[in-house]
């Protein structure tokens, strides 16, 4: 039988953990804490979700990063209501964490323009795209995909950063000695947590 991990009974073990993975995600593209999924709600208040590409964790600031199109729903929704939530399932580590709270977009200023300037030519090609994402096309090409701009500004324009300050995050651990679930609240500069019924 494995040995328990050691945030089991651990309880700031047990977020630190989920700092660790997510962190372990911006690096590891095989990571699945690398695609979370966003969730958001629309104008008429039904929930949308979608894959993201994780691509910052600051444990210290509480802060998760990933991109979007400025032209998208998901920006549309996140400029609207200034919530969002990510959730990642790791089925080998047996840990589900659902990240919730306040998310900004960043298009015009040092935040969108460090990560403008991060991102690989293949990702900033996306944010060229017309028409504009969720338009509806007479054909499944119908879409122009520009080449890689030798300057890095072709579709900067259209180009988000989004900075989610997590205000609170539910872990679960599966175990079939006995499932381990934990939520934190964002007081300040800490934490508070505690033990839930899985």
């Amino acid at each position: 039988m494995d040995a328990l991990p050691s945030f089991y009974d651990d309880l700031d073990g047990f977020r630190a953990e989920g700092w660790r993975c997510l962190a372990e995600g911006v690096e590891n593209r095989r990571s699945p804490f690398h695609t979370p999924t966003l969730a958001t709600v629309d104008a008429a208040g039904r929930p949308r979700l979608r894959t993201v590409v994780l691509r910052a964790a600051e444990t210290e600031a509480g802060a998760l990063r990933f991109h979007c199109d400025r032209r998208s729903d998901k920006a549309r929704e996140i400029a609207q209501r200034g919530l969002a939530a990510l959730h990642v399932y790791d089925g080998r580590a047996k840990l589900q964490l659902r990240s919730e709270g306040r998310a900004r977009l960043h298009g015009d200023d040092a935040v969108a323009d460090a990560a403008w300037a991060g991102a690989l030519a293949m990702s900033r090609v996306c944010y060229g795209i017309e028409p504009a994402p969720g338009t509806a096309l007479a054909a499944g090409d119908a879409y122009a995909l520009p080449g890689e701009d030798p300057e890095a500004r072709l579709g900067r324009e259209n180009f988000c950063a989004v900075v989610l300050t997590v205000e609170r995050m539910d872990l679960l651990y599966l175990d079939r000695r006995g499932h381990r679930r934990a939520v934190f609240f964002r007081e300040g500069e800490g934490w508070r947590g505690s033990w839930v019924a899985p």
